[in-house]
């Protein structure tokens, strides 16, 4: 009997720019092509349940707490995935995310962290960082309203955003960016379903 094909694909960038969202729609697009698939997320609020400091308050602490639960949660969905010739985790931020989240917090606080720990982090970030399939990286639309129940600081928000596509440049990450463009979100779609339909054996 041949194995499954496991596919990771993550999500990563600055809030509220439809990373959830976009997760959702492969997800439910994958779902409708009976493909086994787990969408993990909520990192941010089961974070603040802990409760540990966010945004553009993120330690050292945080970050390595969100990077640790979230290749816990990858690790967790795999196992939990149904039997099919395609299987995929869906990773709402991907390990990455988190360690941009933080630069931007230094940034931002204008407080650099010592080299052992940003050191310490990437190492952490990058064990797992280079097991996704497909890393998709949303870009920030500044003209875009955020909903008002949302109290961000747009500079840290700013911030994230340009920690996020360096980052990637940084590693040289295989991606594809995604702007608040509707054609640009269903190319990105697109573009899932295509790797995932590739991948099923023959």
């Amino acid at each position: 009997m041949t194995s499954p094909a496991l596919l990771r694909i993550g999500v990563m960038g600055a809030h509220s720019t439809g990373k959830t969202l976009l997760m959702r729609r492969i997800e439910r697009e994958l779902r409708g092509r009976d493909t086994a698939v787990v969408r993990t997320g909520r990192l941010g609020r089961r974070a603040a349940l802990v409760p540990l400091p966010k945004m553009q308050h993120h330690t050292v602490d945080s970050t390595k707490w969100v990077i640790a639960t979230g290749i816990a949660d990858e690790i967790a969905a795999a196992v939990r995935l149904e039997q099919g010739p395609v299987q995929v985790v869906l990773a709402d931020r991907a390990c990455w995310d988190a360690l941009a989240y933080f630069r931007a917090a230094q940034e931002w606080r204008r407080q650099p962290s010592p080299r052992a720990d940003r050191e310490s982090l990437h190492r952490l970030a990058s064990a797992h960082g280079h097991e996704y399939h497909l890393i998709l990286a949303t870009v920030l639309d500044p003209d875009l309203p955020v909903e008002h129940k949302h109290d961000y600081d747009a500079r840290y928000r700013t911030l994230v955003d340009r920690h996020t596509h360096a980052l990637l440049r940084e590693e040289n990450i295989p991606h594809v960016r995604v702007t608040s463009d509707p054609a640009s979100q269903e190319l990105a779609i697109e573009h899932a379903l295509q790797l995932c339909m590739t991948q099923a054996p023959l």
